[in-house]
């Protein structure tokens, strides 16, 4: 990168053991180890390291506007995606262990960035419940809106709350549910409009709608007519999994 390149990492203390191999996740990516879990956009990778199985999210170089942005203003979206996860554990809600976050500059213009968790234990994303039966679907939307209401309640909103980034596992008779990819937060008040409509780009029949708004409503203080008018009023007509079912 040239004689003004500048790396910045942090490591949680739980995981400073690693740091080696843990400073080593860019050339590693390089050289195209790891197994890729997606590609586009951005890039996910899962790593093992000592019978420890870590994912990591490569985000790619921003635009040059926002490449002198994050470079002199911002906290880059792998940085971010770090404190807000630390942040949401805090509160109880659940996502994966944050690890560490690293980026790379160029002078004044910022570069590549890194975020590590661990592997989440969730087997199942929230688009499954259209793609199969689960004899735990109702529960399942229940904690959902436990997790949202949880969120509101502390004056935060995930951003982008859609159907890939909600995972969810039954262990034994408790729904376990983990939130990813949270670079994009609100960190303010959220009254009762605002709450719905944060749900507006997660898909649901008019039945989840019921249920979801139901429980929301009943964690929040407020009146659950309303807010399945709201729900439904705010539904993303982009969302192609429910299409005729209004």
């Amino acid at each position: 990168m040239g004689i003004f390149c500048r790396k910045t990492h942090f490591i949680h203390q739980d995981y400073r053991k690693a740091g080696d191999f843990i400073l080593s996740i860019p050339s590693l990516f390089e050289k195209g180890e790891g197994t890729v879990i997606y590609k586009g956009r951005n890039e996910l990778r899962m790593f093992e390291h000592q019978g420890v199985e870590y994912i990591v999210k490569s985000y790619r170089i921003p635009n040059i506007i926002n490449r002198f942005v994050y470079g002199l203003f911002r906290p880059s979206k792998a940085q971010r995606s770090y404190e807000y996860a630390l942040k949401l554990l805090d509160i109880g809600v659940g996502t994966p262990f944050p690890v560490a976050y690293m980026t790379e500059s160029n002078g004044l213009l910022f570069g590549k960035s890194y975020f590590v968790s661990l592997k989440s234990s969730c087997s199942h994303i929230y688009k499954e419940l259209f793609e199969r039966k689960f004899d735990e679907e109702d529960e399942v939307l229940k904690q959902v809106a436990v997790v949202t209401a949880t969120l509101h309640n502390n004056n935060i909103s995930h951003l982008d709350y859609g159907r890939a980034n909600i995972l969810f596992e039954k262990v034994g008779e408790e729904i376990k549910i983990e939130l990813v990819d949270l670079n994009r937060m609100r960190f303010a008040p959220v009254n009762m409009d605002e709450g719905c409509k944060n749900l507006e780009r997660l898909p649901a029949t008019p039945r989840m709608h019921k249920i979801l708004s139901e429980e929301y409503a009943r964690l929040r203080g407020f009146n659950p007519d309303k807010c399945l008018e709201l729900m439904k009023k705010y539904r993303s007509k982009d969302n192609n999994l429910i299409d005729g079912l209004y």
